[in-house]
């Protein structure tokens, strides 16, 4: 199976259109890139939910799920559900990110998500960073707008665990709501780790990849 993250990530950008969305699409993946490549630095940008206790949970949240890593967390106060109304700000809030370096790696909403916030955001990846491996995450929810991923994180049991527990601890808000338990995320997992001969995974969407030869014919033979 070919391995598409680069061996090294020193700076990683997060996006969401709501506090949670991050860390319910790519929560595992955090966990795992922060502790394999310690001190990096990761910028996250959130779009609704500025000033309000969805806030608080947020930066609270995204500071468990990036141990040891250095981060930078902004969440805007754009409406939630009036997202494409306000292209003009979200865009330019994706182009004040550029100045503060180019990320090896850019966790996103899935373009094919049917929530006008997700999707909005994640067409808007592609016009700013334009040259970057940008992967986006899926949300289960009510649309039913899942589609076969293109990209798998094979994640251990102990870090699926963890991953749900944090959800549970620091996103509080939400636990009445019935799509957010156990149950929700640990099967989503489990049928991706089936897709990819492991327990459990995270998937994700690739729009554009450029494959370098050393990537397709592995390590040069040892005489």
């Amino acid at each position: 199976m070919l391995s598409l993250l680069p061996e090294r990530v020193d700076r990683m950008l997060l996006l969401g259109a709501h506090c949670d969305d991050i860390a319910i699409g790519a929560g595992g993946a955090l966990l795992e890139l922060c502790r394999s490549h310690p001190g990096v630095s990761v910028s996250a940008l959130v779009l609704t939910g500025g000033g309000s206790l969805r806030e608080e949970e947020e930066r609270a949240a995204l500071t468990a799920f990036c141990p040891g890593a250095r981060l930078d967390v902004s969440v805007l106060d754009l409406p939630d559900g009036r997202v494409p109304t306000r292209w003009e700000r979200a865009k330019l809030a994706l182009e004040e990110l550029r100045p503060r370096g180019e990320p090896d790696l850019i966790l996103a909403p899935s373009p094919h998500d049917a929530h006008q916030d997700h999707r909005t955001l994640a067409e808007l990846v592609p016009t700013v960073f334009r040259d970057h491996l940008a992967l986006g995450y899926e949300i289960l929810k009510w649309d039913g707008d899942l589609r076969q991923p293109t990209a798998y994180l094979p994640l251990a049991e102990p870090v699926l665990r963890e991953k749900v527990a944090k959800l549970h601890e620091h996103y509080g808000s939400q636990r009445d709501r019935s799509w957010f338990d156990h149950e929700t995320f640990s099967g989503l997992a489990r049928i991706r780790g089936v897709q990819c001969h492991a327990r459990y995974a995270e998937a994700f969407h690739i729009q554009k990849m450029v494959l370098g030869v050393a990537a397709l014919t592995g390590p040069d033979p040892v005489d």
